[in-house]
């Protein structure tokens, strides 16, 4: 039997909580009836991030542990994974499990119905936000992704939460071209697909805050500015202005 769903999870310096998060997904993953693989991308972290999910994933049959030799960025390191993947289906879930794992029958539906990817998010009705970032972080998203709609990609809300489903043929079409390494990826990802005709599904979920979190507001938020100009400018020499809506609510 092949691999129908392969689960990408993108760690640096997570040695305290890559343990919990890899049981939780483990348990789940044993339950569902279709072949799983787990592949954590430990992106260069200098801690023993890559010793405990070894630890976690003892016995667990399909299951790989990616070490990058350096700290290249969470879009680096979930793009290693995509690439690497086997699964039919392909989701990448940031290791803190702000939605747990357990959502992914949500994005699963939708998936099956033929949508090419169903990305997770906080923003639409029905989405159950029960612990809430810090005031200013939280502002400084919103604003953010004002700036998404209006230099990028229109009709997404929230393109950053970290759970999304991807059919195997455009995972690999979209990450295949994208050159974002850091947090600003999603929004290349989700360009990219809008550009090529793919069709995603937005669907609410369930999401907590779970610091420490890898985002610093300032250097952070700076980083990603500037990436969305870049990927603005990289937009318009393939000779196309910012992206137009390619999604459909999904509500709850």
């Amino acid at each position: 039997m092949g691999i129908a769903l392969s689960v990408v999870i993108p760690a640096f310096n997570e040695a305290g909580r890559i343990g919990r998060t890899l049981a939780a997904v483990r348990s789940y993953l044993v339950d569902l009836p279709f072949a799983s693989e787990i592949i954590v991308v430990d992106d260069g972290s200098r801690d023993a991030t890559a010793a405990r999910a070894r630890e976690a994933l003892a016995g667990f049959a399909e299951a790989r542990i990616l070490v990058l030799p350096e700290n290249r960025g969470k879009g680096a390191a979930v793009k290693a994974g995509v690439l690497e993947a086997r699964g039919e289906m392909i989701l990448f879930s940031d290791a803190d499990l702000s939605t747990p794992i357990e959502e992914l029958g949500k994005l699963l539906r939708p998936v099956r119905e033929g949508a090419d990817a169903a990305i997770g998010s906080r923003a639409l009705p029905g989405a159950d936000i029960r612990v809430r970032q810090k005031g200013l972080r939280e502002g400084m998203g919103k604003t953010f992704n004002r700036l998404v709609r209006l230099l990028v990609l229109r009709g997404i809300p929230d393109t950053q939460c970290g759970f999304k489903l991807f059919r195997r043929e455009p995972a690999l079409d979209v990450f295949g071209e994208t050159s974002t390494c850091g947090f600003c990826f999603d929004v290349e990802v989700l360009a990219l697909c809008a550009k090529r005709g793919y069709r995603v599904e937005q669907v609410p979920v369930v999401w907590a805050d779970s610091p420490p979190s890898r985002v610093r507001l300032l250097r952070s938020s700076a980083e990603m500015i500037a990436d969305l100009f870049r990927i603005r400018r990289g937009l318009r020499a393939r000779g196309k202005g910012p992206a137009t809506r390619p999604t459909s609510p999904r509500g709850r």
